[in-house]
């Protein structure tokens, strides 16, 4: 068996991770292929490093681009290399433009498609990202869910029932297999003078939100009343779009907030643990806040993850200004007992598992 593994971003290498390591324990024939949708080194090769994950057989360096452009880029150049390598299975997570342009490569000649964390519904197809997740699920072979909850929004939309399968998510297997690590390594608390449950984190970059301004000065004008309700510094690690619409823009960033450049994983892991509350427009970031047992506040308006809400880890603010401070407090209240609703940390042992009885059955 010959499996494609295929990653092109941040997100994407995190939850894959354990994949990767699980094929390497198995003894499992995979080919590693990078996008390079995420080309920077803070945002892609960093985490390979970190992660002590093998180099990638093939790099696209699709670079960045408009949607269309750099989903074409990845279907031609994912096509040549399939059709050389020839696997049985191309695994593709998430909901990016690498997991939509991989999934429609494999679909035309064809090898059969895996799509970790399938079925997530935000319900809004402004996101490009709904757009990318509804359609690879519609196209793939196997469908890897988190919870029976998803399940059931797959089966609502006429997926056959025996091409879902339960399996949790790998970012769960992500955290548990690195926080000890984290913990151990990271130097990023001391560098930036903070302690355990002093500060607030913050992550945005999702164009819904930094490519408007008038939403980005909301959502900042919401963070201001944070910190001054509370008297807490917000950790700010900045994404490179964020940060190219902000000096773009010329928004000014309230005092109280960190900027810090992008964080490696394991120091992001650690000031994620360490965080009082975390403010995010991120769907990993999310996962991971509810497995960490940290009160997570989401700035939009829906979220393709609600078991996280509705275990009550989770709370969805939106981006006006007194919502997110209501948020905060309202989290901030609560007991962080919940439990974790997205698998034991072995969905990437029970995806492969899975997939080695089917190739047996050939």
């Amino acid at each position: 068996m010959k499996i494609a593994i295929v990653t092109g971003t941040r997100p994407e290498i995190i939850k894959l991770s354990p994949v990767i390591r699980a094929c390497q324990k198995k003894g499992i024939n995979f080919v590693l292929i990078n996008s390079g949708q995420h080309y920077s080194y803070e945002m892609d090769e960093i985490f390979y490093n970190e992660l002590k994950l093998p180099k990638p057989d093939y790099n696209l360096e699709v670079g960045s681009g408009t949607h269309a452009c750099q989903t074409g880029k990845i279907m031609c150049r994912v096509e040549n290399i399939l059709k050389l390598e020839k696997p049985d299975y191309l695994i593709v997570l998430g909901d990016t433009n690498t997991t939509l342009g991989s999934a429609l490569a494999a679909s035309k000649i064809p090898v059969k498609i895996c799509h970790i964390e399938a079925g997530c519904r935000s319900y809004n197809r402004l996101m490009p990202e709904e757009i990318n997740r509804v359609v690879t699920d519609h196209i793939s072979d196997y469908l890897f869910v988190q919870s029976e909850l998803v399940k059931n929004i797959l089966l609502g939309e006429g997926i056959p029932e025996n091409q879902i399968i339960v399996t949790g998510n790998t970012v769960v297997d992500s955290v548990y297999q690195n926080i000890t690590h984290a913990r151990e390594s990271s130097k990023v608390l001391s560098k930036l003078s903070l302690s355990d449950k002093s500060y607030f984190l913050l992550t945005l970059h999702r164009q819904e939100n930094v490519d408007d301004p008038k939403i980005l000065n909301r959502i900042l004008k919401g963070l201001d009343l944070v910190i001054q309700k509370y008297g807490l510094p917000v950790v700010f690690p900045v994404h490179p779009r964020s940060k190219k619409m902000i000096d773009l823009n010329e928004i000014s960033v309230p005092n109280g907030i960190i900027c810090i450049d992008p964080a490696s994983y394991l120091d992001f892991l650690m000031l994620e643990s360490c965080a009082k509350l975390i403010l995010t427009d991120s769907g990993g970031v999310q996962f991971e806040a509810c497995v960490l047992k940290v009160p997570c506040v989401t700035l939009r308006e829906e979220t393709e993850i609600p078991e996280s809400v509705i275990v009550g880890a989770n709370k969805i603010a939106g981006s006006e200004p007194l919502s997110i401070l209501n948020s905060v407090e309202e989290m901030l209240l609560r007991n962080n007992n919940w439990d974790n609703p997205f698998g034991k940390g072995n969905s990437s042992e029970l995806i492969l598992d899975y997939l080695c009885s089917t190739f047996v059955r050939k």
